[in-house]
């Protein structure tokens, strides 16, 4: 049996964050395979179709595909980009286990016999907890 992490920490604990909160952000990783996946389909051609041309949006303007594309693959690319950079914050050496925790659900557990995770459980779950308190700062 799987140990699963409290979702709400004591409030003298120094990486204590709100249990909804805690919820909120655990929930903006799990998408992270999402946007992942969305920003490589993003290539910036429209498919299926031979001559595209401009249409008027509601607002009367000409639509360019290009810069929605453009749009798109920097909001992806800003929230990917986030997590990689905070998981690195959080802890250097074991940042890509940190971020396959967070956004594939992996537990303690998973990580140390299939991936042979090179630290104990304590310190693992201090990350943890350190990495949501960092990403909690940096969504504000």
């Amino acid at each position: 049996m799987s140990t699963t992490i409290r979702p709400e920490v004591s409030r003298r604990n120094k990486y204590y964050i709100e249990r909804h909160r805690y919820y909120e952000l655990k929930h903006f990783c799990l998408q992270y395979p999402l946007w992942k996946k969305l920003y490589n389909s993003l290539d910036g051609i429209i498919k299926n179709s031979k001559i595209q041309i401009p249409k008027l949006s509601k607002t009367n303007l000409i639509s360019d595909t290009t810069a929605e594309c453009a749009a798109e693959k920097l909001f992806y690319s800003a929230r990917i980009e986030m997590l990689e950079d905070v998981a690195k914050e959080t802890d250097k050496s074991l940042s890509d286990y940190i971020l396959k925790a967070v956004t594939k659900g992996y537990s303690y557990n998973y990580l140390k016999t299939v991936m042979d995770i090179p630290c104990c459980k304590d310190v693992y779950y201090n990350l943890y907890r350190r990495f949501f308190w960092l990403l909690d700062k940096k969504r504000g």
